[in-house]
């Protein structure tokens, strides 16, 4: 009967059971651990929490016994408030235990631990007030009844203890026995799947391996075809070789579509942004005027002359950032001239000079010797290192060190200069940090993304690369590299 049913069925019937009696076992074992969870889920929850209630008793009872002897043996009144104290903590250990009981034998306990410690207080006071009085015989003899009730309250935090124990051993018990049913029931599951794999392997080796062989046998005249292995590999790393050929071709496409849809999109927005900088500016321009000629003739009092200041800062926060567009959109062309690297590091530290002062912060500059000339734009190279202090500036707001340290190497025969311009500030994590240089990013609120894009640029086109070091909380270092024999085109 079975080998009456054609190849695909028995394929697919044998498949099915096995992704059957698989989803069956795994739903069974995970119905399973979360039973088991449960059960352990009661253990930490209520037993063992109840067992850690019994012994706290226990000890705060004893701590209580030892106050009131320390205090017969001093008269120190501070061991009768802690005596309080341990009193209040001991009524709230009992309610927690109350809170925890599952049977009447538990709760039981709990009411004449309770009962017999009201008792055992009232007595103790007794006690505690004979001797205080001077009638110390009666203390010592009220005393003796003391100890009975002490002795019992022990014996009742023991039974409850010793019930706890019990029920920890039961559910136990029980979690061994669900341990043993999914133990059994993923024995046969396994031996259930390992028949249906020899069926499976059975058929594949009977119904297409064998097939396979003897037509390559007959169709094959290369003599390096007589395994079957051959003729498998040879299909194999044909279907490979088609597949990598394929990948490699969709992923250069993508990347391609990829590199197209950004380059569109970054001249579209940099037209959006000329085009709507150059609108805004006009009248912001006009605005800023006004301000300027109003500042001078109006006579304002302190609060009007601190809003009249904040209006003028977010009217040059919003001339800043339209800047930022226009350099972006259209960028400068490079007026190269032979320069001084270190010279141009000198001149960005002193007009930094009152930005860091405004913040508490500190600039050190460290330079064995001074850089060779170089061909580059002294403007451009300025704003760029500019534009990464003033971030740093920005995102310590008070109490930055900034140190920019100088260094010559040669790589490949290649000479090239090395500004190393680290912060202490609260570092950038990892997974934002190769999108800093992207254009319109940032994590500021009030941001506009395009400063560090300006700098990867500017350093771009003086042939150089910037890379970033950071830690969180351990600060941030930007590391330029420039050409020394940079040559391009002076426009």
């Amino acid at each position: 009967m079975w080998s009456k049913i054609n190849l695909r069925t028995r394929i697919y019937t044998i498949l099915s059971l096995l992704v059957l009696i698989t989803f069956l076992g795994g739903v069974m074992m995970v119905w399973y651990t979360y039973r088991m969870q449960g059960l352990m889920n009661r253990i930490i929850d209520r037993n063992i929490t109840s067992f850690e209630v019994a012994e706290e008793l226990e000890t705060n009872l004893a701590i209580q016994k030892g106050f009131v002897s320390y205090y017969f043996i001093d008269g120190n009144l501070d061991w009768l408030k802690k005596l309080e104290k341990h009193r209040r903590t001991f009524r709230k250990q009992i309610e927690t235990a109350q809170s925890l009981t599952e049977t009447k034998e538990q709760k039981s306990l709990i009411a004449r631990i309770g009962a017999e410690y009201a008792g055992y207080s009232v007595l103790k006071d007794e006690v505690i007030r004979y001797y205080r009085t001077g009638e110390i015989e009666k203390g010592k003899r009220l005393h003796e009844t003391l100890r009975l009730f002490f002795s019992r309250i022990l014996d009742l935090c023991g039974k409850y203890k010793e019930i706890s124990r019990e029920s920890i051993r039961e559910i136990r018990h029980r979690s061994s026995i669900q341990a043993r049913k999914l133990r059994i029931v993923a024995v046969t599951a396994i031996f259930i799947v390992l028949i249906l794999g020899v069926l499976l392997a059975f058929a594949l080796v009977h119904d297409i391996l064998e097939p396979v062989r003897r037509l390559a046998q007959e169709t094959i005249r290369d003599k390096n075809f007589y395994r079957p292995e051959d003729e498998v590999g040879a299909l194999k790393q044909g279907v490979h070789d088609l597949i990598e050929e394929y990948g490699q071709t969709y992923f250069e496409l993508a990347r391609s579509r990829e590199y197209l849809f950004q380059a569109e999109k970054m001249a579209l927005v940099g037209k959006l942004a000329a085009g709507t900088s150059h609108s805004i500016r006009n009248p912001l321009t006009s605005v800023k005027m006004r301000l300027f000629s109003l500042s001078r003739s109006l006579d304002l009092d302190g609060v009007q002359k601190e809003d009249f200041d904040v209006i003028s800062e977010e009217i040059g926060h919003i001339d800043n950032i339209l800047q930022n567009f226009l350099k972006f959109s259209r960028p400068p062309k490079l007026k190269l001239q032979t320069i001084s690297l270190s010279e141009v590091v000198d001149q960005a530290a002193l007009l930094l000079r009152h930005r860091l002062e405004s913040c508490n912060g500190d600039l050190t500059i460290e330079r064995a010797t001074p850089l060779p000339d170089i061909q580059a734009d002294p403007e451009q190279l300025k704003e760029a290192f500019v534009n990464i202090v003033v971030n740093a500036c920005e995102a310590m707001h008070d109490g930055v060190v900034i140190t920019i340290k100088e260094e010559e190497f040669i790589d490949g025969g290649n000479r090239r200069a090395v500004i190393r311009i680290t912060d202490n500030g609260p570092g950038i994590p990892k997974p934002i940090q190769q999108k800093v240089f992207e254009p319109f990013f940032t994590t500021k609120e009030e941001g506009s993304g395009l400063g560090l894009s300006i700098v990867a640029r500017i350093i771009a086109e003086h042939g150089g690369s910037i890379a970033i070091e950071s830690e969180e909380e351990k600060g941030t270092s930007f590391i330029i590299e420039l050409p020394i024999n940079f040559t391009k085109g002076v426009s």
